[in-house]
C-alpha cells in the first residue's frame, strides 16, 4: 500500500518546469528520504502534495485520496514542518501550539507537554525570544502533536544541536514503529542513512531514481585499493572497462568498481595481489554518483518504484 503516490506530476511556471513528470511512490509505514540539490524540486513537490500549489498536470494521492480535492481533510491526517517555519511573534509557544490544537479538534494537551519536556522548549516564552533553534522545536512539536498519519518533514534538523537532534530521531523512530509514514528531505545525507527504508533523489524537477538505500548500494560505486607483489604486476596490468584507475604508485593502484560486487571478486581473483581494500559505498558516494560524478557523466535511469 502506498502512502503517497504521484503520476506524471508537473509543475510549470511559463517556459520553466519546477517538476517534470515525477512518478513519486512512497509505501505506507516507511521512512521516505527526499534528496536533492537547492532549486531540484522538492519543497514545490512538497507543496503540491500538501494542496498548497496546484499542479499543472499529472496526479497526487496521499492516503489514497487526491491532494487537490480532498485537500482539507487530508491536511488534518497530515503533519508539516516547512523549510523555513514561521510563527506570531507575539504569542507564546504554549499559546501557538494551543490555538494549532484548537484547530485541529484540541485533543494534543498531552503530547504537547510530553514533546515540549523532550525537546526542553520552555513554552511561557514569546516566540519573539526564541532562537533558531527553538523555533525549529516549536514546529517539530505543532508537526507530531496530532499523531498524524502521514509525517513530512522539510530539513527538519536545521540548527538544531546534536543533543537535540538525537532526540528528534528518537521521535521518529517511534513514528515509524506506529505504522505512520514519514517523507525526509534533507541534504545531510548521513542522517538521511541512518533513518530511512528507501530514497528518491530529484533533479531538476525530474525523478532519477527511488528505490531502498540497500538497493540502491549494491548498485554505487565501490574505492578499490590494489597492493601488488611486484612493480611488474602493477605497471602490466590490464583492468576491465568497469575498473576506473585513479591514484596510481609503483605497487599500487587506486579506482572505482561500477560493476557487481561478484564481478569484482571474481576479478581480483585473477590478480597477483599482495592486499586488496574495498570501501562500502556510503550514501553520500551514491548521491554524488548521480550528480555527473559518475564515470560516463550520466545519471542512472529511474529503476521505477520503491516495493
Amino acid at each position: 500500500m502506498l502512502a503517497i503516490e504521484t503520476r506524471g506530476l508537473t509543475k510549470q511556471y511559463g517556459a520553466y518546469r519546477a517538476l517534470d513528470g515525477v512518478d513519486l511512490r512512497v509505501p505506507a509505514g516507511s521512512v521516505f528520504g527526499f534528496l536533492g540539490p537547492n532549486g531540484a524540486g522538492k519543497t514545490t513537490c512538497i507543496r503540491v502534495l500538501l494542496g498548497l500549489l496546484r499542479a499543472s498536470s499529472g496526479e497526487a494521492r496521499v492516503l489514497g485520496k487526491s491532494v487537490w480535492n480532498d485537500g482539507a481533510a487530508l491536511r488534518a491526517e497530515i503533519g508539516y514542518l516547512p523549510g523555513d517555519v514561521r510563527f506570531n511573534d507575539f504569542w507564546t509557544g504554549r499559546e501557538t501550539l494551543r490555538f494549532l490544537d484548537r484547530m485541529r479538534g484540541g485533543r494534543s494537551a498531552a503530547e504537547i507537554t510530553r514533546l515540549a519536556e523532550r525537546f526542553q522548549l520552555p513554552l511561557e516564552k514569546h516566540v519573539r525570544s526564541y532562537s533558531r533553534g527553538m523555533r525549529q522545536k516549536l514546529g517539530l512539536i505543532q508537526a507530531l502533536m496530532h499523531k498524524p498519519a502521514v509525517l513530512i518533514l522539510d530539513e527538519p534538523t536545521t540548527a538544531l544541536d546534536p543533543l537535540v537532534q538525537q532526540t528528534l530521531f528518537e521521535e521518529l523512530r517511534a513514528v515509524a514503529a506506529d505504522g505512520r509514514t514519514i517523507l525526509f528531505s534533507s541534504h545531510t545525507l548521513s542522517e538521511v542513512d541512518h533513518l530511512c527504508e528507501y530514497v528518491a533523489i530529484l533533479r531538476g524537477g525530474k525523478l532519477i531514481e527511488q528505490d531502498r538505500i540497500e538497493a540502491l548500494r549494491k548498485r554505487a560505486v565501490r574505492n578499490v585499493e590494489l597492493d601488488f607483489f611486484d612493480e611488474a604486476a602493477a605497471t602490466s596490468l590490464r583492468w576491465p572497462a568497469d575498473f576506473h584507475p585513479g591514484v596510481c604508485g609503483p605497487r599500487s593502484l587506486i579506482g572505482s568498481w561500477t560493476a557487481s560486487p561478484q564481478a569484482l571478486l571474481q576479478w581480483l581473483a585473477t590478480l597477483p595481489l599482495e592486499d586488496v581494500r574495498i570501501s562500502e559505498p556510503s550514501l553520500e558516494d551514491l548521491f554524488l554518483g548521480y550528480y555527473d560524478l559518475r564515470p560516463n557523466g550520466k545519471p542512472a535511469a529511474n529503476h521505477g518504484a520503491a516495493a
